[in-house]
């Protein structure tokens, strides 16, 4: 077993890249976006702070969908494009949005407190950040319903991001990824540099940085994608994704190295 998690890890620290690919989407519509995304089937998704716009391309560049939002919103991400979720600490409200970027349900978290960060587990319960009580609250909201409310004894000032998974919570700061369990022990606390968003992709916790993407593992952070120069990295199941100076580019994992 332990042969076989150095070997991932391996596999992840070696792995080579085929050659750059620049995508055609049009430098105009890549300036001022504040985030990007891309999904498995090969769309692309921009975020843009001075207008608050949420845009989806397909591989050819071709616009499919665009919500124009009134406040700054956090999209938590597109692994599953059909029900995309949306935060937003101005007007404390969750958005669900399906494929076409058209709002599904939204969930008004004022009756909660203050909410400082929210992370939707599925399509029926989500963790929220409860910062006026210093709490963390399972709440499902098909059955208007708290699971779970517990306590929480670390700083919620500086929360970029959260996940919530097997009994741990995930959380980002300026410089550092701090893990805790239920009982608000703290499991775990790395330096990285300006960290922005979780993921989880089936066990794994993959951290996305401003021009890096990392894997992190039971004691360490493994590097899985470095981009120097780039204002926005992202990745799928197939790839990773750079963006530099209004331009896309594409590096796609060889096939024997997917995992």
């Amino acid at each position: 077993m332990v042969l076989k998690v150095f070997r991932l890890i391996g596999l992840f620290l070696f792995c080579t890249l085929s050659a750059q690919k620049k995508l055609p989407l049009d430098s105009l519509n890549l300036r001022e976006v504040k985030d990007f995304f891309a999904d498995d089937y090969g769309n692309f998704y921009l975020y843009k702070n001075r207008d608050f716009s949420f845009t989806k391309y397909d591989s050819l560049g071709r616009q499919h969908g665009q919500m124009m939002l009134a406040v700054p919103f956090k999209i938590q991400n597109v692994q599953n494009p059909l029900n995309i979720v949306l935060f937003s600490e101005n007007t404390q409200e969750m958005k669900f949005i399906d494929q076409n970027l058209n709002e599904v349900q939204k969930i008004d978290l004022r009756k909660f407190g203050f909410i400082k960060m929210a992370f939707a587990e599925d399509l029926q319960q989500i963790w929220l950040l409860d910062e006026s009580a210093k709490r963390l609250v399972q709440y499902n909201f098909r059955e208007d319903k708290i699971i779970k409310s517990l306590s929480m004894n670390f700083s919620f000032d500086e929360v970029r991001d959260m996940l919530v998974y097997e009994d741990k919570v995930y959380l980002i700061f300026k410089n550092e990824i701090q893990v805790y369990n239920f009982k608000s022990e703290k499991k775990l606390s790395l330096p990285i540099e300006n960290p922005l968003k979780l993921r989880r992709e089936n066990d794994r916790i993959v951290i996305i940085s401003k021009n890096k993407i990392s894997l992190l593992t039971e004691t360490s952070l493994t590097t899985l994608f470095l981009a120097p120069s780039a204002e926005i990295v992202d990745k799928n199941s197939d790839a990773y994704f750079e963006l530099t100076a209004g331009k896309l580019y594409l590096y796609r994992l060889q096939e024997d190295l997917k995992l």
